[in-house]
Formats: C-alpha cells, structure tokens, sequence
C-alpha cells in the first residue's frame, strides 16, 4: 500500500500474530504493539448438567481453559464471531450458533430459545450484559494483563496512523496511552461499543461492520488510503 498510512495491531497474542499475518498479505504497512497479553487462571469447571448452554465471547477462552474445557464438551455452544466459533470447534466442542454481530445480540438471541442456565466461560475482566431473565453464570478462566507498550510506540502514534482496538477495554487503553491529541490518528474499533469506550478527538473513529478482523481490516483499508492522500 505505497503512500497509505501505517496499521498498528495492538491485540494481544495469538491474535496480534494472527491480525498481522492478514494485513500483510493484504498489503498493509502493518505495526506489531501488543499492549496486553493473556494469561490462563486457575478455574475449575462446572457440573455440565447445571447449564443448558454455554457462550464464549472470545476465542482466548478456549485457548486458555485447558483440560478443564473438556468436561464442557456435552453443552452447546455460542460464539460471538468466526475466530472464538474455529477455536471451539477445534477444542472439541459443538458450536450451534455464531454471532456476527456484538455479545448482547447473541444472547438475546439465545434467551429468546429459552436456555434458562447460561454458562459464560470468559476472561476475569468482562463486559456486563443483560441476560434477558436468564441465569447467567460467568467462569473466568484466564486474564488479560496491561503490559508496557513497546519502545516504538511513541514514535509510531506521533505522526498519523490507523490503529486497530478488538475490544472496549483495548480503545480504552489506546485512549490513554495516546492522550488528548490525538487528532492525527485513525482508530478503527472491533464493535460500537469499543468505538465509545476511545471517547472523542480522534480523526477518524469508526466501528466495524462486524466483530471480525475481515471486517476490521477492510474498514482500516479504505481509511488507510484515505488518510495517506
């Protein structure tokens, strides 16, 4: 992409390695700054026959449960996008429905069926959702910590760039990290709900049509050549 501006990834590992490996084959002058990485916990895994369904809003879940997922297998799964629904059925598990859109759509969706006992295996720091009158129990089974960002980070957000946010809480910290001036930067956020947690000031702010990396980078493409001309 000659004289589009440069993508910097900043998701944690596997996906910041997954992201990039995408941007490059698309072109893009893509940037590695992972500002998290993801740890497993110590979790013990319910009585299956407790639950009705279980719902996994991110793919780290599955990669991170260990062993422990197993005893999970006989429940029906929900998966909010493509990557968390290939890691669950790689795991071994039985996907019955992926969300294209946002988590809160996909459990309505799901309470709207009538599964009365929700299992949500997720990370220690989560969303709140509204479970519609269902009984939705959370496990966490891994974390996602802050790290420091790398050394070029600084550099790399004082001149303009497309930033890529795949939650609320990462367009939270990229907020903070760059600070108020921040009117030369583009941030392309994973939902509408992660493009409201960067707040106001940026260039451009937009949210992905769906809460995919197609979908994010397709909208970074078009605001990369846009902000390079």
């Amino acid at each position: 992409m000659s004289g589009a501006l440069p993508l910097i990834v900043t998701r944690p590992e596997p996906g910041n390695s997954a992201t990039m490996a995408r941007a490059t084959a698309l072109g893009f002058d893509a940037r590695a700054m992972p500002l998290f990485a993801a740890r497993a916990l110590p979790w013990t895994a319910p009585t299956p026959q407790d639950f009705d369904a279980m719902l996994l809003t991110s793919a780290q879940a599955v990669r991170l449960a260990g062993q422990q997922l197993t005893r999970l297998a006989p429940l029906p799964a929900y998966a909010v996008g493509s990557a968390t629904a290939d890691a669950a059925k790689a795991a071994g598990l039985t996907v019955v429905r992926t969300g294209n859109a946002d988590a809160q759509r996909l459990l309505d969706g799901m309470t709207s069926g009538k599964p009365a006992r929700i299992l949500w295996l997720c990370g220690r720091e989560r969303s709140e959702f509204d479970p519609r009158g269902s009984a939705l129990e959370p496990v966490a089974c891994y974390v996602v910590d802050a790290v420091e960002p790398p050394p070029a980070w600084a550099q790399q957000v004082s001149a303009p760039a497309v930033l890529l946010a795949h939650s609320a809480r990462a367009a939270q910290r990229i907020a903070d990290l760059v600070g108020p001036q921040r009117a030369h930067l583009t941030l392309v956020a994973i939902s509408p709900a992660a493009a409201a947690a960067a707040g106001e000031g940026w260039g451009e702010l937009a949210a992905a049509a769906a809460p995919t990396d197609a979908s994010m980078l397709a909208l970074a493409h078009a605001l990369c050549h846009k902000g390079g001309k």
